[in-house]
């Protein structure tokens, strides 16, 4: 697999990492909290040390296998130039301890690569460097009293290495540098005809080194906390953003009365199901003598019926494929896609009936005590482009129309041979 294609994988696991955490109100809490102080204070514990642990565990993951294969293959290498570079003697005596760094760097390499628990990884590599440090020192002693200072030194170099790149709880990483010098320290003071003062000097020389190499460790720990921090803030201001572009974007497609969609909202999805081409039906539904039962009844009641009715019609059709909204007024719009004549018709027909049934008053009514629906219905298809969104539209209007002009309270299917050409010359006279 190319990097090409590792890349956006990993980052998206790291985006979704991080849209966990940001929903920890606990957590987002501690994270403003450390952030609006000192840099040098942050000190990450609890649920924000794991968050950031998790976060970085990739990374950290491949710097430690990617240093310990490279610790075994550099081994290797030393060990076959010792055989032709040294004496045969010291070279044999230095390979028993130096054959130990490969299976300890390949071990820890190993199990690195699994999901094991963080204790588990922690501890498997505070032995594999143990172990590694352990056997240069006995490689040093094993070279001779001309070679064991060096190795020494080498043994240090390796901790030091270790110390920078390895992004490990910072109780571990001071661990690794006590465990080196004091190892340096035992093994120095073996050495044969040196001074104890020399020793010490020796020793606290490196040890402040190794001292500083522990503290630039801590100040990239926290920069790399406060990045984390950073980037958790970041991302919840964008997914408060995105919330509320959603949520104003959603408000800008319902009716607030009504809460089905309104009429832009139906024009996208017209205009999305003609570019599928298929067949659909458009029901229009009118409330009858709307502006009556305002007056007998007031505006807050008109209000609660057509919330009402909405909901009527909303219940009467397929809630996974079927669309409702308000067109304006007390007229609805249903889209239903995919349907014949008759099932467009039994749809409009069951919607009528159930407005009737529900027996919203309506006294000022002259069809009927309660509130009625007039419905008018166009099917067409959208293929080919034989028919416009506002065509079906007007269809169904002119339709509705007809039923009202029929008395009310009934369904009209648009007759295209009956009802277009009357509807015109009515509405031009």
């Amino acid at each position: 697999m190319t990097d090409s294609k590792v890349r956006p994988s990993l980052a998206g696991q790291g985006t979704a990492i991080l849209d966990h955490f940001i929903k920890d109100p606990e957590l987002m809490a501690e994270a403003e909290r450390l952030l609006s102080g000192r840099t040098r204070d942050i000190w990450l514990k609890g649920k924000l040390a794991q968050a950031f642990r998790k976060r970085s565990s990739r990374q950290t993951t491949k710097v430690i296998r990617s240093w310990m294969i490279w610790v075994a293959v550099l081994n290797l290498v030393t060990l076959l130039l010792n055989m032709v570079l040294l004496p045969y003697d010291v070279a044999v005596a230095m390979l028993a301890p130096g054959a130990l760094i490969f299976p300890a760097a390949i071990g820890v390499a190993l199990v690195w690569r699994k999901p094991f628990p963080e204790l588990v990884l922690d501890s498997v590599l505070a032995a594999g460097m143990l172990l590694i440090l352990l056997s240069v020192c006995l490689v040093a002693v094993a070279a001779g009293e001309a070679l064991t200072e060096r190795y020494l030194n080498i043994m240090l170099f390796v901790a030091v290495t270790g110390i920078i790149i390895f992004n490990v709880p910072y109780l571990m990483t001071k661990g690794l540098a006590l465990a080196a010098l004091c190892l340096y320290l035992a093994f120095q003071l073996q050495i044969p005809g040196i001074e104890i003062k020399s020793t010490l000097s020796g020793f606290f020389f490196f040890a402040s080194g190794v001292g500083a190499t522990v503290v630039a460790r801590r100040t990239m720990t926290v920069l790399a906390q406060k990045s984390f921090l950073l980037e958790l803030r970041d991302r919840r201001n964008m997914f408060e953003l995105a919330e509320s572009n959603r949520r104003l974007e959603q408000i800008a497609k319902i009716d607030a009365l009504t809460g089905v969609a309104n009429r832009h909202w139906m024009r996208e999805k017209l205009d999305a199901l003609w570019r599928q081409g298929d067949r659909v039906a458009l029901l229009m539904c009118d409330i009858d003598d709307f502006k009556a039962l305002n007056d007998h009844l007031g505006h807050l009641e008109g209000d609660r019926c057509l919330a009402d009715v909405a909901k009527i019609i909303e219940g009467s059709v397929r809630a996974d494929l079927d669309s409702v909204a308000r067109y304006g007024g007390e007229e609805f719009l249903v889209l239903l896609p995919g349907v014949t004549e008759t099932e467009a018709m039994a749809t409009a027909e069951r919607i009528r009936r159930r407005v009737m049934a529900a027996k919203l008053p309506n006294p000022g009514s002259r069809v009927s005590a309660v509130v009625t629906l007039s419905v008018g219905v166009a099917v067409g298809s959208t293929r080919g482009g034989a028919l416009t969104a506002e065509e079906l539209q007007t269809q169904a209007d002119t339709a509705l129309y007809f039923a009202k002009r029929a008395g009310r309270n009934q369904v009209q299917l648009w007759d295209p041979e009956a009802q277009d050409e009357a509807y015109r010359v009515e509405r031009l006279a």
